[in-house]
């Protein structure tokens, strides 16, 4: 697979950097909207629980999702063992499509790869991304045994406490690893630095990381696909592997914590911002950055925050574990943004609940999306379903709510 130009302009020449302020907890404006969020999220799961009744899902039945640091100690230990196991099993794409699947880990990667082009500023983003972390949940248990839900990573947590003062990165054996090894004068991360290209470059600080994760129980980890498209600190082009996305090659996990990137994009007011949006056309957009606008929006905020390889590429990123946490947060913000207005935003037809193409930007020119349109990810998880089973949390394959 081969990025084309145009992708690589439009997704990283999203933001025309700005200075990176921080958040705290101090800030009224933060304050306001952290109070927002929290009376947003009680209304969603109120909502959620009325169009439970006379389901398949009934409320009894529904199953919670819950931010990483209000699971128990031995909670979090059971997620991450049963991400280990997924990890050692084998990979159940056949070698001749796929030599560097070595895992069902990797199955979920595998398809994510071939899919970013049709799968990322598209109108089935959320809905496709909300499919792909429920059956990497569902893999978690039926293949693995694991009995809790997916976790989140809550952002506005992180903007405030810190990255690697957080229970999601703190190198604790209860955490998903913490950073890697220092490696100074990395250089900062140039985005959309394309000849051509009629938008300045993108500058985004390096972090605290860049070497392997040596901490917590991820640290032995192989990332065994891509690269694709990785961004690289100091300004040089992208690396992609040579022998192409899908060969092996080995190599350590990587991650580079970036505070000033979480608190400038997804920070609670972010959040609050992108929940006030009137239609589904501005919160996709707003959640993914607006290329021009100044901002890479909570999507690009929380991978680029993680950072390193391959959280900087956008294709391989289900390769580092933390990727399902970011995404359930994704979609708990559209699922409290749905229940706003759920008889429009869960069940309207095309241009209220979906709206977009079927390709990136639009890139090349495709069709617009509908709810009839089909979401199948091939050997990692099925089955297939059409879009509008993957609109409401508690229809079609789904039965869960977040706290």
């Amino acid at each position: 697979m081969k990025l084309s130009i145009s992708f690589l302009l439009f997704l990283q020449a999203a933001c025309t950097c700005a200075a990176l302020p921080s958040s705290t907890s101090q800030d009224p404006v933060i304050t306001k909207a952290k109070a927002d969020i929290d009376d947003l999220a009680r209304s969603a799961l109120l909502e959620t629980k009325k169009l439970a009744k006379g389901k398949q899902c009934p409320p009894g039945k529904l199953k919670i999702r819950k931010e990483w640091g209000a699971l128990t100690k031995s909670e979090r230990l059971e997620y991450i063992q049963a991400v280990q196991c997924l990890q050692a099993k084998p990979s159940r794409y056949p070698s001749s499509l796929a030599p560097g699947a070595k895992s069902r880990f990797d199955d979920f990667v595998t398809t994510h790869i071939n899919q970013t082009m049709t799968a990322h500023y598209t109108g089935n983003f959320l809905g496709l991304h909300r499919y792909f972390t429920f059956l990497y949940e569902q893999a978690l248990r039926d293949e693995c045994g694991y009995r809790g839900t997916q976790p989140y990573w809550d952002w506005a947590k992180t903007a405030e406490t810190g990255l690697s003062s957080s229970p999601i990165f703190d190198g604790s054996a209860t955490s998903m690893s913490g950073n890697s090894i220092f490696i100074p004068n990395q250089g900062d991360i140039v985005l959309g630095a394309i000849a051509g290209s009629p938008l300045p470059p993108v500058y985004l600080p390096a972090g605290t990381g860049g070497g392997c994760v040596t901490s917590g129980p991820f640290a032995n980890m192989t990332v065994n696909l891509g690269p694709v498209a990785l961004d690289v600190p100091g300004g040089g082009p992208q690396a992609s592997n040579p022998a192409g996305p899908l060969a092996y090659n080995p190599r350590c996990l990587v991650r580079d914590l970036t505070d000033a990137i979480n608190q400038r994009y997804a920070n609670a007011s972010s959040i609050a911002f992108l929940l006030s949006q009137p239609n589904i056309d501005a919160f996709q957009m707003i959640m993914q950055g607006i290329p021009g606008t100044g901002d890479i929006g909570v999507h690009g905020g929380g991978h680029y925050s993680l950072g390193g390889d391959p959280g900087r590429d956008v294709a391989v990123s289900p390769g580092d574990p933390a990727f399902y946490l970011h995404h359930a947060m994704i979609d708990k913000v559209w699922w409290m943004w749905q229940m706003v207005d759920a008889e429009k935003r869960v069940y309207g037809e095309n241009g209220t609940a979906v709206a977009g193409t079927r390709t990136f930007m639009n890139m090349p020119e495709s069709e617009e999306t509908t709810l009839d349109d089909e979401v199948d990810f091939g050997y990692a998880a099925g089955p297939k379903r059409k879009l509008r089973e993957l609109m409401s949390v508690v229809e079609g394959p789904f039965c869960y709510a977040y706290v």
